[in-house]
């Protein structure tokens, strides 16, 4: 089996974890959508990409785009009909903020994450709600400076 290519994601979830109100834990099944699957459904189903155009953006081909979105739909519909959690966690990915994104980080906590151009500065951090946060940038060589 050849081994997976690395797929470019331009969002970080807001969240990981999503479950049914009002039903424990306990009695729950959980169905698991990994971070690619999540940008295919974000590309394709809340920005209105075509195929082509969002496999560009995860440098994949279109082909290996409509198989993604579509176990990520099959995947989340078994959730919302079966009344199942959803977990948002690994496969395949490279965090990249595209040209239209700014990066930031906490101060407190170290976390990242991005933000697109006209948003404004965000006033407190996502992960634990401080406000000491501050942009990050890119630097030359490919790592990141405050």
């Amino acid at each position: 089996m050849r081994p997976r290519k690395q797929r470019r994601v331009g969002h970080s979830p807001a969240s990981n974890y999503f479950k049914p109100r009002g039903v424990p834990m306990r009695e729950l099944m959980e169905v698991r959508i990994t971070v690619d699957e999540l940008e295919a459904l974000r590309l394709a189903d809340l920005l209105g990409l075509s195929h082509e155009e969002a496999g560009e953006q995860m440098a994949v081909s279109r082909a290996t785009f409509g198989r993604i979105v579509g176990k990520a739909r099959k995947t989340v519909a078994d959730a919302l009909v079966h009344g199942k959690a959803l977990m948002v966690e690994g496969g395949p990915v490279a965090m990249r903020p595209g040209p239209e994104m700014r990066r930031f980080s906490c101060r407190t906590c170290g976390g990242r994450w991005d933000e697109p151009f006209g948003t404004g500065r965000p006033q407190v951090c996502p992960s634990c709600g401080e406000e000491e946060v501050f942009r990050y940038k890119d630097d030359e060589m490919g790592g990141e400076q405050p």
